[in-house]
């Protein structure tokens, strides 16, 4: 399973790519690739999903420079770019400081 330092490696050089839902969800939410390599550099896991569907993968938190928070999720299976299965900005009615979710 791919290590969040090799992630977070991965997107700060902008060696990601995206699922047809991803690219959709990025261009509708106004999420540009910019702030995709900014939040490389300050990502945590919130949650992990090892069985998930196609493969293992993580929720990540980061911030941009302009300090907008962004939720990632990403495939955790070894490659040469990571791949952004989807990606939104949480909300604080659903998000307790974007790390965990209300009930």
């Amino acid at each position: 399973m791919k290590a969040l330092p090799e992630v977070q490696r991965q997107l700060r050089a902008g060696n990601f790519e995206f699922t047809r839902h991803a690219f959709k969800r990025a261009i509708e939410r106004n999420i540009s690739e910019q702030e995709i390599r900014e939040i490389g550099g300050n990502l945590e896991i919130v949650e992990d999903y090892p069985e998930d569907k196609y493969s293992p993968s993580s929720l990540l938190l980061g911030f941009t420079q302009g300090n907008r928070a962004l939720h990632i999720q990403i495939s955790r299976i070894e490659s040469d770019t990571t791949k952004i299965i989807t990606i939104y900005e949480p909300s604080d009615h659903e998000w307790i400081d974007y790390r965990a979710r209300s009930k």
